[in-house]
């Protein structure tokens, strides 16, 4: 399975925020992070990967456009975004049930609550079962959306900043975690980053959107370079490898204006 995007633009009104956009095809199996400035479109890209806003061109799933696949088939794109369940008083369990459920009959068997026990326990959340999604931490939340994409078993899974509100060390260990889930469950994930460091080391392909254009996609080390740095983020910057041979992004100073 592989996922096009084709020549896709989106409008809202008379701005043009995404102007035909070219890249893929992503393959299951696989972490594409898409990069860019701030207001740069990616949230919108996102969107419209989901089949969530129209507009001319084309997302391509497995050969069919993206939203002639059923919303809660395995080929549809699940899209987590950002910042939910800020006023909701469901359980944390309760709100995974639900996911779980929107594609089958209500009564929920003891199997499935099985499945939803392992998979917060994957995700490092089980301690959280029963408390209000209101009462938890934004990065807590994060992962419970996460948790309510994945008991869908999708296989795309769409995600719009997922480690912005978690520490150092729970960035790391998620991002490891997509990376085997990736790989395990032959899941194609696509998520916004702005940590490029992050994006060099847990990605397979990045795509740099700027001023709403795609202007490059393809491997970490054949796409960040200072040129593109200087270009896209105005930062005067270089890439070196750390004493493990993992390409970093050293910032040296600001672009003069």
């Amino acid at each position: 399975m592989a996922l096009i995007v084709d020549n896709v633009s989106v409008c809202f009104g008379a701005n043009t925020v995404l102007h035909k956009l070219n890249f893929g095809p992503i393959k299951t199996g696989t972490i594409t992070v898409i990069l860019g400035s701030n207001a740069a479109g990616k949230s919108t890209l996102l969107r419209r990967i989901a089949g969530e806003i129209n507009g001319p061109g084309r997302v391509i799933v497995n050969d069919r456009i993206v939203t002639d696949w059923p919303v809660h088939h395995e080929n549809r794109p699940a899209y987590v975004p950002q910042n939910i369940f800020t006023d909701s008083c469901l359980r944390v369990i309760d709100a995974v049930v639900l996911a779980k459920k929107q594609t089958c009959g209500w009564r929920v068997k003891s199997s499935e609550l099985a499945e939803i026990a392992i998979l917060l326990q994957l995700l490092d959340i089980n301690d959280l079962s029963d408390i209000p999604l209101n009462k938890l931490s934004g990065g807590q939340r994060q992962l419970v959306s996460i948790a309510q994409a994945l008991i869908r078993y999708p296989k795309i899974l769409l995600l719009d900043e997922p480690t912005s509100a978690l520490d150092i060390q729970r960035q790391f260990g998620f991002l490891s975690l997509l990376r085997n889930l990736a790989i395990q469950k032959k899941l194609c994930i696509i998520m916004v980053l702005h940590d490029i460091n992050l994006a060099l080391r847990f990605s397979d392909n990045i795509a740099v959107l700027h001023k709403g254009e795609i202007i490059s996609f393809g491997t970490p080390v054949n796409i960040i370079n200072s040129e593109l740095l200087l270009k896209v983020y105005r930062v005067q910057a270089r890439v070196e490898k750390c004493s493990h041979g993992i390409p970093q992004v050293i910032i040296d100073g600001v672009e003069q204006t």
